[in-house]
């Protein structure tokens, strides 16, 4: 009975130092255009995962026999197989890179960026 007392003590407790919604602090509403914001960003995503498909399944899996009769210089590797094994991945840590760049860019241009 005690353990009782002491969740609905502890429970009211909690209830009375939470922050009421007037007194949060509201968060800036963006600027910009965020319909043009989004659309862009889209944009964005759609071009870099039609890259990423297109090495990861065009060079690595549908063109990897085609590619093979070419090597990776300096190395013995046939380059369709090196597509399927390490440049799919390359690719794809190189498309978050231009990924951020343009991301930056994009906010900046519809006034919704951080800095």
């Amino acid at each position: 009975m005690s353990t009782q007392k002491t969740n609905s003590h502890e429970t009211s407790e909690v209830a009375s130092t939470q922050i009421s919604p007037s007194k949060q602090a509201e968060s800036p509403s963006p600027t910009g255009d965020v319909s043009g914001h989004f659309h862009a960003n889209l944009k964005l995503i759609a071009l870099l995962l039609a890259v990423w498909a297109f090495v990861a399944f065009g060079l690595g899996i549908l063109m990897a026999d085609w590619l093979n009769q070419w090597r990776l210089p300096g190395t013995t590797f046939p380059l369709g197989f090196w597509f399927a094994q390490q440049g799919s991945i390359y690719v794809f840590v190189v498309l978050i890179l231009i990924y951020v760049r343009s991301m930056r860019r994009i906010d900046r241009r519809f006034g919704v960026d951080e800095a």
